[in-house]
């Protein structure tokens, strides 16, 4: 089980955008996704790089599923900035 996620908001490129960054920071530490899925449609990608996984959503899509609303009670981990 993955032991968190992040969330971001107000994102204004399209989801492949972010994904393509994520993916080209995360390779500059060794890491590459085992699979991706949904890239080619963009509403909702999902990169699983095996102890983790990256959901990059639409704004339509994050909307309709509201992770926020499945996860409410979930704890709160702050990220210090670097």
């Amino acid at each position: 089980m993955t032991p968190a996620f992040a969330t971001a908001v107000e994102v204004d490129p399209p989801p492949h955008v972010l994904d393509d960054e994520i993916g080209l920071r995360l390779k500059e530490y060794g890491e590459l996704p085992h699979s991706l899925e949904g890239y080619n449609q963009a509403e909702w990608i999902l990169a699983d790089y095996g102890d983790f996984l990256v959901h990059v959503f639409s704004e339509k899509a994050r909307s309709y599923y509201d992770l926020e609303r499945l996860w409410r009670n979930a704890k709160d981990v702050p990220i210090p900035a670097e």
